[in-house]
């Protein structure tokens, strides 16, 4: 089976990685335009310095744009309790980091609590 060649509207990553971040932001939804078209804060723009100098990184910003040169890299996102390890791959071009890295987990119950019905603690007997 033959991998097909990562594009995003029709261009590929060498050729997204030479744009401007203007140019860039053209090929992007509409909120990520929006936010690339504001500018970068002082945060993010120290993160994309850092992002070209190691390949982990540790950050809080979960409002900055996953951008093609950060292919390949490892970015610890933090939840709000930990950091998340993600490796960013082509698909996420354009995601911000909050969307990559969820604050929540799935809720798992395995027994009825206090104060429980009767008939709902003699279920879990069964």
């Amino acid at each position: 089976m033959v991998k097909k060649e990562f594009t995003l509207r029709g261009k590929t990553l060498e050729e997204l990685k030479s744009l401007s971040l203007n140019q860039l932001a053209e090929l992007l939804p509409s909120r990520q335009r929006r936010s690339i078209r504001r500018g970068l804060t002082e945060e993010q723009k120290k993160l994309l310095e850092k992002i070209k100098i190691k390949k982990v990184v540790k950050t809080h910003s979960r409002d900055m744009i996953v951008l093609p040169e950060m292919v390949g890299k490892i970015i610890r996102i933090h939840s709000g309790k930990e950091y998340q390890s993600i490796t960013i791959t082509e698909d996420m071009i354009g995601l911000f980091f909050g969307e990559l890295a969820m604050t929540r987990k799935k809720v798992m119950h395995n027994a009825p609590g206090i104060g429980a019905t009767r008939s709902s603690a003699a279920i879990s007997v069964r």
